[in-house]
């Protein structure tokens, strides 16, 4: 019998593409969560990478997909065995009770889909801002981005027919249709994500670029008209 606040088994899917020397550390910090019954999919878009090498002793399975992180988890959404569904970004660490906190969410909340709040690895005042207001607009909103860790119960993944094929902003547009069900479980357990690309490209750039392009997409513009907007302005 499953422990109160266990939701059972859950998937854990991970798109991946050219994570070579970071996706080990994500998947280190899963393993007791395999080892109490939970499944790992990491879904591969190509790399060209030690990716692969590096997922396949710390994953359940390590699949392979076209690049584009809505083809690569809805790949890993077929593949999956387990009732409750959780999307996780290669480069993010989660805390000790994540497993515990989704059973708890889904029993208590009357959702039936949620998301984590967010932390950078990076504890500088700039990036701290960044995360509390991420969380602050989707606690607010009712929508998730994905690296805050959506899951969902199959059930309603399938019934929402999962993931739109569509080229950027998939988290948004699997919020929306999850939401006309319910709000989601705001959960206030942190995942601790890299800070590697905004400090590359510099924060403040960064900011401006995914705020743009999620006005964007709110205001109409199409998700391939942003892909390639994006690819051309990436710094």
């Amino acid at each position: 019998m499953a422990a109160a606040g266990d939701p059972g088994p859950i998937t854990i899917i991970i798109p991946a593409l050219n994570e070579a020397g970071t996706i080990q550390a994500t998947l280190e910090a899963l393993q007791p969560l395999r080892h109490s019954g939970h499944e790992v999919i990491v879904v591969d878009g190509g790399s060209h990478d030690n990716t692969v090498n590096e997922s396949t002793p710390y994953a359940d399975e390590v699949l392979h997909s076209r690049a584009g992180r809505a083809q690569q988890m809805q790949t890993g959404a077929l593949a999956a065995r387990s009732r409750v569904l959780w999307f996780l970004h290669a480069d993010t660490l989660v805390p000790e009770n994540a497993a515990t906190a989704i059973g708890y969410a889904l029993r208590d909340s009357g959702c039936d889909w949620g998301r984590f709040d967010i932390r950078f690895a990076d504890t500088g005042l700039l990036l701290g801002l960044v995360a509390g207001l991420a969380n602050l607009r989707s606690r607010l909103s009712g929508i998730a981005t994905g690296d805050q860790g959506i899951f969902v119960t199959r059930e309603l993944f399938n019934r929402v027919n999962g993931f739109p094929p569509i080229a950027l902003m998939e988290d948004i547009a699997l919020s929306r249709a999850l939401k006309t069900y319910s709000r989601p479980a705001c959960l206030r357990q942190q995942l601790t994500a890299s800070a590697r690309r905004w400090q590359k490209h510099g924060i403040v750039r960064t900011i401006v670029l995914m705020w743009s392009l999620r006005l964007a997409y709110f205001l109409g513009m199409s998700p391939e008209t942003l892909a390639r907007y994006y690819q051309a302005h990436r710094p």
